[in-house]
């Protein structure tokens, strides 16, 4: 998941190097929530840079880990990341509505869940028809 996101995004490359130098120090797994709070605040770094030529490739990458990743993968693209960007603590000069251009069809589901869970405590699931003929005719 990492990899695929530091190659949409290298600029990340130190903050993820130290990232992973601290989490040596604590044996266990690598805690993939607050990695991705830390790429959450790089994003927000660049945009409000004006750095965004990267961010299209950057949206693509999460888009492709929430389509193709295993549950856990997908699960911390939605729950993690995408959560994250909407946690306002976590930007430095922008907003999460500044990120919503960026976001491809699947991802634009999944933030729209994520919003109505914090605004009306409705379940973050895929509730719609596991049929794609079906899934059309409802769109």
């Amino acid at each position: 998941m990492m990899d695929l996101l530091l190659a949409a995004c290298p600029s990340f490359g130190p903050q993820w190097k130290e990232f992973q130098e601290e989490c040596i120090k604590t044996p266990g797994e690598l805690p993939c929530y607050l990695a991705l709070a830390d790429f959450v605040r790089h994003l927000s770094y660049l945009l409000h840079s004006g750095e965004t030529g990267g961010m299209q490739r950057i949206f693509q990458v999460i888009e492709h880990l929430i389509l193709e990743g295993d549950a856990y993968v997908s699960g911390a693209t939605i729950i993690g990341l995408l959560e994250d960007l909407q946690n306002t603590n976590l930007h430095n000069g922008t907003t999460p509505q500044q990120f919503v251009p960026y976001l491809g069809e699947e991802s634009k589901y999944w933030w729209a869940k994520v919003e109505r869970f914090w605004e009306t405590g409705e379940l973050i699931v895929d509730d719609r028809p596991k049929d794609a003929a079906n899934r059309e005719a409802i769109q």
